[in-house]
């Protein structure tokens, strides 16, 4: 019952992805962000769609169309910049955990005028997959495909791991951020509430000069 248990989590952790699509014009660029810790490896497929305007539907895009697929590194330098076609798998590891800018965009307007400047693109990205059903076809028994998957769900393992202690390791900075941000609240508060007694003091004492001088007390 355990096993079961243990082997349904892992297929449901294993299965996890980001899949979406959006819509894209002529030469725009699309960009999502992925929160990904470091030393891992990402694994992007996407396929893209061209809007014909005459029967109103999207058809699989021109061999001529091609993608460029940008990455940026959370300190925004440049981790993979390649034109692929219109149809296409990239992969990459994270050399440093935070937010990895991935970008997508046209390299031709003629094509995409022709079709009714409009694209679709289906994006699926994987994080910290490993090609598992590749593996298990190059495997000649039984033995080594239970090898090979036994090892697969280790990885697994070790990559959620990792993912807490990311998240972990972020939510501990976001804690003492917003600890600090307190602080300097409670000061701030402190300061002004000084500035305004001084102030008011100050006004006491110059409207009781004023009232001696004048001779009024």
């Amino acid at each position: 019952m355990n096993t079961s248990l243990i082997g349904f989590l892992l297929s449901f952790f294993i299965a996890l992805s980001s899949a979406l699509y959006f819509h894209s014009g002529e030469r725009e660029e699309k960009c999502i962000i992925e929160d990904i810790p470091s030393d891992t490896l990402i694994t992007g497929n996407y396929k893209v769609q061209q809007w014909d305007r005459h029967q109103e539907m999207f058809f699989e895009s021109a061999p001529g169309l091609g993608m460029y697929v940008t990455i940026r590194t959370p300190m925004k330098e440049l981790l993979l910049s390649k034109l692929y076609g219109p149809q296409g798998t990239f992969s990459f590891t994270s050399h440093s955990a935070g937010e990895h800018t991935i970008c997508l965009q046209s390299n031709s307007t003629r094509l995409v005028s022709f079709a009714g400047s409009k694209l679709r693109i289906h994006l699926d990205v994987r994080v910290g997959e490993h090609f598992l059903d590749e593996a298990i076809a190059q495997a000649k028994d039984k033995v080594n495909e239970i090898n090979i998957r036994l090892g697969h769900q280790i990885e697994q393992i070790l990559h959620i791991a990792k993912e807490q202690s990311y998240h972990r390791e972020r939510e501990e900075h976001f804690r003492m951020t917003s600890e600090e941000t307190n602080i300097n609240i409670l000061w701030w508060a402190l300061t002004q509430t000084l500035i305004l007694i001084s102030v008011g003091v100050w006004q006491i004492k110059s409207l009781k000069d004023f009232f001696i001088a004048k001779k009024l007390v």
